[in-house]
């Protein structure tokens, strides 16, 4: 997917039970020119934040992120137990299969933002990650 020289691969979000209101999304993004990932926003989400895990002793933090630069000709990978996008306020179940839709806020070296919409393919609750307990 190419928007604004920017493309999104292997996007999938972390299906959840019928109750829960918290997930997590995950994607790599490549970028022809420098810039920053600046905001997230996506229907099935009161709220979409973008998150970072990282090891701090013997102790796994999460926290939020304001901006991750792209660097140019680079991948970010967005990932289990590294950045993340965290989808929080669920509005409905997330459910094998199923796509949904995130919008990502890039902002470009002229300061302009740019809004790429990316279709996230939703998997099996059950694959092993990284838990997203606060």
């Amino acid at each position: 997917m190419a928007q604004h020289d920017i493309e999104v691969s292997n996007a999938w979000a972390r299906g959840t039970v019928p109750a829960q209101k918290v997930s997590g999304a995950y994607l790599e993004i490549r970028s022809a020119a420098a810039s920053r990932l600046v905001g997230t926003s996506s229907p099935v989400a009161s709220q979409v934040k973008i998150h970072n895990m990282m090891m701090d002793g013997n102790v796994m933090k999460m926290f939020p992120v304001d901006a991750v630069a792209l660097p140019a000709g680079k991948t970010v990978k967005f990932a289990p137990g590294g950045y993340h996008i965290m989808l929080m306020g669920l509005k409905q179940q997330l459910k094998k299969g199923e796509t949904i839709p995130i919008t990502l806020r890039i902002e470009g070296a002229d300061k302009k933002i740019r809004e790429v919409e990316v279709k996230v393919e939703v998997r099996d609750l059950a694959l092993p990650a990284t838990s997203h307990n606060h």
